[in-house]
């Protein structure tokens, strides 16, 4: 899909318009669609990479924690970390280095800064390709990802625990293998996939503000806002190693209650990732910010991390507060299973309603403070108009990314240690083993939903960033100024529509695709158990090959219904607008309608993915607290509810929540590399 998508950016590029900037450097029609392909090609198969390195480590990682586990729960937990630290660095290794090394060609390949030749400034526009081909393949992944682990998972649970009564993970359900296997397609590859693509989008298009500000501002030289990006997620590397290294082994009995919890062992490595972020955050700003037009100017962008690493820090608060049964939201919601099913599923739709408001004021507070800071900076353009607004909102992106590789570490921990607990159960190890395994996959799941928190947060930013970068984009390619969408037009307000139903249309199709897929799921598992009666006396074995190609095949199948709605969406309303404007007098009309579009369909999405996320979450959670022996523990009418609620959230949670988080930014990219066409 990737290559067929690559032939018709090729077809478009060939025959649009190229900017005056462009047509000064001597860049071409035809060379410039060349390289907006490779780059798209290139990041494609960097995100693919990227996913396939979180689930190679996963499957080799998981059988190592369970047998830790048999010895100390924090020698597991040691192992789980470590393992999801090494393919985080490798994602963001490669995400710095992907965009380093096309950066680089093409500024040796164009002598860049040579009399008559491209500036620095232009180069980043040139990589957008990049972006999106990341973007594309982690949609992919996220939605066929998700789609496979959430049906096996859901057939699993309704016919194995719910009907037939055997424990989760037990190695009589014909549907198990399907379920762990899923654990590591959802989890490991999507997410993988989907931090790269979070972080080559960011770095991507910081450098075209970065650019863009420096240009405008008759900076001498403009590397250092370019280069900016990479240095901060260089860094990130380092830090990110350190706050992993510094979860160690230390000797235990083994027993729960003589151990310390693994979620407060993981958040004190994240407190040692912060504090180096802001240190290092602090001398990057000065090294390569420092202009002696404004002087100071590095200490405003430098706060502006501080913001974007403050709310990196409250966003994985707020997640966890709502997630994790240890406080109030998620224990209210496991007692409303003790009244039945009904009020299980209201509790959970409410209390992810609710969680919408405090991440929707944090992220808010950080747009405002981050521009306001950026915009008083000092900088400013040839008419003494403020310019760093923008640019600020791009640096505080870059401060809430600057400790993805620890977040992307506590989120590939879930799932290793949920792999864990089912070798654990399928190898019939004592009691005391699963105790442990299940103690590290409950933080699991909070550290997963945490991790989504943080990846919607950046999103928001990162989606504000694209859409001012592709406001500039049509300025340069109309040659007239694009600075705001009037949505009182009929037409523009009908793009923000068809944004926001673009949103509930993709998540309902990603939802739809789960449940057709569990049935087909659920339907085979009952006909193993009726047709071999001796499966649940040991005596006959589950054909557990049968449930792995069905989730296999239908997520192949499911996931292009609703990824093909995200990329022709924009492209076909842009286009059809272009016509009606031309034929009206309004040649703007298909840009403002699709900087509708985008805009709605941010907003939307983001409401959206935080609501799925977190009562997803939350019901996890709430069945997990139960099986802790709380409200009738295992087996109890209240666990059967909050089973019921957990099945209603698995697709919620992982496979259209996290979906809408990479189709904004997807949204974002496209419509930046298909500008042109709206003209």
């Amino acid at each position: 899909m990737a290559l067929l998508l690559g032939l018709v950016i090729l077809g478009i590029y060939l025959f649009r318009n190229i900017t005056p900037q462009q047509e000064l450097s001597g860049l071409g029609r035809v060379t410039s669609a060349y390289i907006t392909v490779a780059a798209f090609l290139f990041g494609a198969l960097c995100s693919g990479v990227a996913g396939y390195v979180g689930m190679w480590v996963s499957v080799r990682a998981n059988v190592r924690v369970s047998s830790a586990a048999r010895r100390s729960a924090r020698e597991a937990l040691q192992i789980a970390v470590r393992a999801g630290g090494f393919s985080a660095l490798v994602v963001v290794g490669m995400a710095v280095m992907g965009v380093a090394i096309l950066y680089a060609t093409l500024y040796v390949w164009f002598g860049v800064d040579s009399t008559g030749t491209m500036k620095a400034t232009d180069l980043p526009l040139l990589l957008v390709g990049y972006g999106f081909g990341a973007s594309f393949v982690a949609l992919f992944a996220q939605l066929g990802g998700g789609i496979f682990t959430k049906a096996a998972d859901v057939g699993a649970d309704l016919v194995g625990k719910v009907e037939q009564g055997i424990p989760e993970d037990d190695p009589r359900n014909p549907a198990v293998i399907a379920d762990l296997v899923g654990d590591n397609v959802g989890d490991c590859a999507a997410r993988g996939a989907d931090l790269f693509e979070s972080i080559a989008a960011e770095i991507i298009s910081a450098m075209i503000l970065g650019g863009t500000m420096a240009q405008r501002c008759k900076i001498e030289d403009p590397s250092g806002f370019i280069l900016f990006p990479l240095v901060v997620h260089s860094f990130d590397l380092v830090i990110s190693s350190v706050g992993i290294f510094s979860i160690r082994n230390k000797r235990d009995s083994g027993v729960i209650g003589t151990i310390e919890d693994p979620m407060k062992t993981l958040e004190k490595g994240y407190s040692v990732t912060i504090f180096l972020a802001v240190l290092t955050f602090g001398l990057s700003t000065r090294w390569l910010l420092y202009t002696e037009q404004a002087p100071t100017a590095w200490l405003n962008f430098a706060l502006c991390g501080l913001v974007g690493i403050v709310t990196a820090y409250v966003f994985v608060w707020i997640s966890k507060y709502y997630t994790d049964y240890k406080y109030e939201p998620v224990r209210t919601l496991a007692l409303a299973s003790s009244t039945g099913h009904g009020t299980n599923i209201i509790a959970g739709v409410s209390l992810g309603l609710e969680s919408t408001a405090l991440p929707v004021l944090v992220i808010s507070l950080a747009i405002v403070s981050a521009f306001w800071l950026g915009r008083t900076s000092g900088l400013t353009d040839e008419a003494g108009n403020p310019t760093g607004g923008l640019f600020g909102t791009a640096v505080a992106t870059m401060g809430m990314l600057s400790t993805a590789a620890y977040v992307l570490t506590m989120d590939m921990f879930g799932p290793i240690a949920d792999n864990a607990g089912g070798i654990v159960e399928m190898s019939q190890q004592p009691e005391s083993v699963r105790e442990i395994t299940d103690v590290l996959d409950a933080v699991g799941n909070t550290t997963k939903a945490t991790t989504k928190g943080f990846a919607i947060g950046s999103a928001a930013l990162a989606s504000f960033l694209l859409f001012s970068a592709y406001m500039d984009e049509v300025a340069a390619f109309a040659q007239e100024p694009f600075k705001q969408v009037d949505i009182a037009i009929p037409e523009v307000f009908v793009g923000g529509l068809l944004g926001s139903m673009l949103i509930f249309l993709f998540s309902a199709w990603a939802c739809a695709a789960v449940g057709r897929t569990a049935q087909e799921v659920v339907n085979e598992v009952r006909r193993q158990f009726i047709e071999r009666p001796g499966i649940m006396d040991y005596k006959e074995k589950p054909d557990y090959g049968r449930c792995v190609s069905i989730v296999a095949s239908a997520s192949l199948k499911e996931m292009i219904k609703p990824g093909a709605l995200a990329i022709i969406s924009p492209t076909v309303v842009g286009v059809l607008f272009r016509i009606l404007g031309y034929y009206t007098g309004h040649p703007l009309l298909g840009a403002k309608v699709v900087a509708s579009m985008l805009m709605f369909a941010t907003v939307s999405g983001i409401l959206m993915a935080l609501f799925l996320n977190t009562a997803g979450g939350a019901w996890d959670n709430a069945k997990k607290y139960i099986e802790t022996g709380a409200l009738g523990g295992k087996g109890s009418e209240t666990h059967k509810a909050a089973i019921t609620g957990d099945t209603v959230g698995d697709p919620f949670k992982d496979t259209a929540g996290p979906s809408l988080h990479v189709l904004i930014k997807m949204l974002a990219t496209i419509t930046l590399v298909m500008a042109p066409i709206f003209l």
